[in-house]
């Protein structure tokens, strides 16, 4: 764990079949608006109003981005293949197609540790969640990083009031597609996983320089974190590391982008796989003479 910028690893995700499905969280229709009256008003001078868009406020933006991150997280188990096909369940989501895990203890695992990383992102104390991938031997093979950046500071009796210059709240939802849509299609960008490996993963948090993890206030108990493996970590990632930028959005409260690092781990079993393999030594067919 780096001295500048604490990291926290969520404890043990679980590796077990599933046993019932998933019910998919449902979503909230808008109704439309009618006039409170119910008159016609044919005959009367129509006036033009100015339409006004509510623009994002923190707690929206808050919510927003974990609901995200959660959705992404399964997307990632998924067209990573840390988990089998069978596991997952396809959903609609942001308007666009993405998969769900259906057991039951791997999505306790998630829901809590994205449940956690709002604990911190409400303070403003989160600067990157991982989403590591590693082998058996615990190492870092693909690192999955959600950069956060506060953009303003909001009080706390501010916090469901309407941001100037923000992002239009209808709107988010639509950025968040255009996040899900690549990372649907990453394998095109980062190939398939060295052969061999058992793999598995861990939600990393990565927090603002000096802060360690907040405690529960309302439970008092510890937060649910262990300290991070440094080679999990994004300073644990070596020079020659390749990052992939996936997305990124500005809304004007707190910024999110999306990139893909591959590990140099990853990358030299790659290369040693694609290497052309040296054919064994042909044996002599003459007879040795004795000397």
């Amino acid at each position: 764990m780096s001295d500048q910028e604490p990291s926290v690893e969520a404890k043990s995700s679980p590796h077990q079949k599933p046993e019932q499905e998933h019910e998919e969280e449902q979503e909230l229709e808008q109704g439309s608006e009618q006039d409170s009256q119910g008159y016609d008003h044919e005959d009367e001078e129509e006036i033009e109003i100015p339409v006004t868009r509510d623009t994002l406020t923190f707690n929206q933006t808050v919510k927003g981005i974990l609901e995200f991150i959660e959705v992404a997280i399964h997307c990632i188990l998924y067209v990573r293949q840390i988990y089998p096909a069978d596991l997952f369940i396809r959903r609609k989501k942001f308007d666009t197609a993405v998969y769900q895990s259906r057991h039951p203890a791997l999505n306790e695992y998630i829901s809590g540790a994205v449940k956690a990383v709002g604990e911190e992102l409400i303070l403003g104390n989160v600067d990157k969640v991982v989403v590591v991938i590693k082998d058996k031997e615990e190492v870092a093979l693909e690192r999955f990083i959600f950069t956060i950046q506060n953009m303003i500071d909001v009080e706390a009796y501010n916090k469901d009031t309407a941001v100037v210059g923000a992002l239009e709240a209808s709107s988010l939802g639509q950025y968040f597609r255009s996040f899900l849509v690549k990372l649907n299609m990453i394998e095109a960008q980062l190939g398939e996983m060295p052969h061999g490996d058992s793999r598995s993963f861990a939600i990393v948090l990565e927090l603002q320089d000096n802060i360690a993890p907040s405690v529960n206030a309302a439970k008092e108990t510890p937060p649910p974190w262990i300290p991070a493996v440094t080679q999990h970590t994004t300073d644990g990632a070596a020079d020659s590391a390749e990052l992939h930028m996936v997305r990124a959005v500005d809304t004007g409260v707190i910024n999110l982008a999306l990139a893909v690092q591959e590990s140099e781990d990853k990358l030299k079993r790659i290369r040693a796989e694609l290497q052309p393999k040296s054919p064994p030594p042909s044996k002599g067919k003459g007879k040795e003479r004795a000397v």
